[in-house]
């Protein structure tokens, strides 16, 4: 039993190690480490056949096999300018979006590089460009803007690339501003507290939480006046002027503010007359009664003291 065990398992490793052998290596596939030398020198030559190329003005033949040398041979001492310049080339065609990625795999890959600063900055021109609506996308041979979603992806990395930096924290404003331009408020506010949450002492963050506040008041201005809308904007606001005192918006914030109160009154007293109207009289007493207990005076007071008197109060 232990000898047709041992055959067969011997059997097993034979058919694969001819696998292995039969496939042979990926052409596409980086080098393995352990042939780095051998890789470095075929990874040289593919680069001096690129850089021939692009000295001979075949940009899409030099672009390709600069692609080629950084993707095969990440170990070669060119790859980084090999990936580099084709991120430039690609750039100078006008196609923005493969330059883009191209930057962003060099950033990925080659952090101890002497391009890194010039790849990044490029990169965030490229995305903030997107974002100002510069940078257009060709769709059979029409010219279109990007989509959200791909300047919001190009942001992203931006800001993922260089953490804790200007650049990532006016990427994350710029997503937040996005997303409220297009009305995806949501999204608009979940973007504006993750850059105060990620980069407090940003320029850009006490503005993002006003424009929390803002937001949120906007949308009771359209209606969706709920008492939880209403919380969170004072809420924000109060965050905004303890974390931002002197900042440029402080008094405009204390003005939305003191707003809130007058719209958490116009609620109650559309609650109190849906009640009166529907029957429910001592439920539309029990508003009117507390509008009264929080204005001492106003339009919603004296509207609330006058349904009182005339239900019998």
């Amino acid at each position: 039993m232990l000898m047709r065990m041992t055959f067969r398992f011997l059997g097993f490793t034979l058919l694969s190690i001819s696998a292995l052998v039969s496939c042979g290596p990926d052409a596409d596939a980086p080098s393995l480490a352990g042939n780095t030398q051998a890789a470095a020198i075929e990874g040289e030559s593919f680069y001096q056949k690129a850089k021939q190329a692009d000295d001979d003005g075949n940009v899409n033949k030099a672009i390709k096999l600069y692609d080629e040398t950084a993707t095969r041979f990440p170990f070669a001492p060119s790859a980084p300018q090999a990936r580099f310049r084709q991120a430039e080339l690609l750039q100078q065609k006008g196609e923005i979006l493969k330059s883009f990625e191209a930057y962003d795999k060099f950033l990925s890959r080659f952090q101890g590089s002497s391009l890194y600063s010039t790849a990044l900055n490029r990169q965030i021109a490229m995305a903030q460009s997107a974002a100002d609506g510069d940078v257009k996308s060709s769709l059979m041979g029409i010219k279109t803007k990007l989509s959200v979603d791909t300047i919001v992806e190009m942001l992203e990395k931006v800001r993922n690339n260089a953490p804790k930096s200007a650049a990532a924290a006016k990427a994350q404003f710029t997503i937040g501003q996005l997303y409220e331009a297009n009305k995806d408020y949501k999204k608009a506010i979940a973007a504006y507290r993750l850059l105060v949450k990620d980069q407090p002492a940003s320029p850009q963050a006490p503005e993002a939480l006003f424009r929390v506040g803002v937001i949120l008041t906007e949308e009771a201005d359209r209606g969706n006046q709920n008492q939880g809308n209403l919380d969170l904007a004072r809420e924000a606001f109060n965050d905004y002027l303890i974390q931002y005192p002197g900042h440029s918006r402080n008094a405009e914030a204390r003005r939305l503010e003191s707003g809130l109160g007058g719209r958490d009154l116009q609620r109650s007293y559309e609650v109190a007359e849906f009640y009166r109207k529907t029957g429910r009289l001592d439920s539309a007493k029990v508003y009117y009664r507390d509008i009264m207990a929080r204005s001492k005076s106003g339009e919603f007071h004296d509207k609330a003291q006058a349904r009182l008197k005339e239900l019998g109060e």
